[in-house]
């Protein structure tokens, strides 16, 4: 269908900019290539964002579901896998080598082996060089060193994996993985360790000069477990802008090219980035009081002036009043953890208000948000009803479903 041309004077409040806009909108919005107008445009309801976690999904060793070890986590051919299907972002976490390198790297240690024995290396203290020598390589016939993991319960595995790939740098990703896939880029620090202002601020420099040269218009949430560094990196970041989301619907359907250029100088202006900051939403105990609970979160991102909360599910289930909560602070709530490989548990956020959900089984839930979410919602837009797409994007479950839900969230969120 042919686009309609926007006259700069219909486009609507270019002129104001919320001073915390923390809304996101889905790269799947008019997915079908309807035609899409001002007034679509700025309906909101379809901004459920579906997210990779580290790709295509993460990997659990010796796991008894064979999709936790399909692909090798945080590479670029699991970011470029989850790709082929209707994701928004994909998650991934990045630390900084002792050579001033940000790499896509989970754990805090790297384990390996030689001549039988067991060692481990901190993945910060490792130089570029060592830290890419460990698994496959991509030097045709070169033999990488034996890669291990430690899991949850403390044994040594080998990282066996049914298809493998080297490790990446933060570099890499921005070259190497589809353009369209926006970068939620966790900040990784240690638990275990206190670190001091000015070396957190020299490592999110290191990582927000490699987004500022590469990243372009893709668009960026950065978060944190860490409440000092999610602070400061919000500070720091208004040296480099990030596009709103709002951009990512017009760039993917080519809308206007008029639009587009005003709701960048908008966002240029109003220094509007994504920061988010990660909690376990009271499910375990810190010593740092700002990590136990969602209410503490909020406080965390008004007082840093952080646009989002992330938050393991089962403290969302567990403390369902703090949607509203956090939604009165104008802020955006995405969800991670087990429960949201499960459909409905997905479904149900999405009724509570939640803004997205991180998932490893990207095909299974991007595929149900699509169908339960995203097309019914394109259906009433296409036809032009505005009113019916918002009442359509409350997914409808039967009495049966509700049942269902009823009984499964409080049981699994006791796991």
């Amino acid at each position: 269908m042919a686009l309609k041309a926007v006259n700069v004077s219909d486009v609507p409040n270019l002129d104001q900019v919320p001073e915390n806009n923390a809304s996101l909108y889905s790269s799947r919005f008019n997915s079908e290539g309807m035609e899409l107008n001002v007034e679509a445009a700025s309906f909101r309801a379809a901004k459920f964002l579906v997210i990779g976690h580290r790709g295509h999904g993460m990997n659990i060793m010796q796991s008894s579901d064979s999709r936790m070890e399909a692909i090798k986590e945080n590479t670029i051919l699991s970011f470029n896998s989850a790709a082929k299907f209707p994701i928004d972002f994909i998650e991934f976490d990045v630390q900084v080598t002792k050579d001033d390198c940000p790499v896509i790297f989970h754990d805090d240690f790297i384990f390996s082996q030689e001549n039988g024995t067991v060692y481990e290396k901190r993945v910060t203290d490792l130089r570029l060089e060592e830290f890419l020598s460990f698994g496959p390589q991509k030097e045709a016939g070169k033999q990488g060193k034996c890669l291990l993991r430690k899991s949850k319960d403390g044994k040594i595995l080998n990282w066996n994996v049914e298809t493998d790939d080297p490790f990446c740098t933060l570099a890499e990703a921005f070259q190497k993985v589809d353009s369209s896939l926006g970068f939620n880029i966790e900040l990784k620090f240690d638990d275990n360790v206190v670190y001091h202002q000015d070396h957190l601020t020299h490592v999110l420099q290191v990582i927000l000069q490699v987004v500022s040269e590469y990243a372009k218009d893709r668009p960026i949430i950065f978060s944190s477990f860490h409440p000092d560094a999610a602070q400061l990196v919000r500070k720091l970041h208004n040296t480099y802008p990030v596009m709103t989301y709002a951009y990512t619907i017009f760039r993917h359907h080519r809308q206007t090219y008029i639009l587009v250029d005003l709701v960048l100088k908008v966002c240029f202006v109003s220094g509007n980035e994504q920061v988010f900051f990660l909690t376990n939403g009271g499910t375990q105990v810190y010593y740092d009081s700002r990590r136990n609970s969602l209410e503490e979160a909020i406080q965390v991102c008004l007082e840093g002036g952080l646009q989002g909360i992330v938050s393991e599910i089962k403290g969302v289930f567990r403390n369902p009043g703090a949607v509203p909560k956090i939604k009165e602070a104008k802020l955006s709530l995405l969800t991670y953890g087990k429960l949201n490989n499960v459909p409905e548990a997905v479904c149900m956020q999405h009724l509570m208000g939640t803004d997205g959900v991180i998932v490893d089984f990207v095909q299974e839930i991007s595929h149900a948000v699509n169908d339960m979410i995203i097309k019914p919602l394109n259906e009433s837009l296409k036809d032009g009803n505005e009113e019916g797409a918002e009442a359509k994007s409350k997914v409808q479950f039967s009495q049966q479903e509700l049942s269902f839900l009823l009984k499964l969230i409080p049981e699994l969120i006791q796991h």
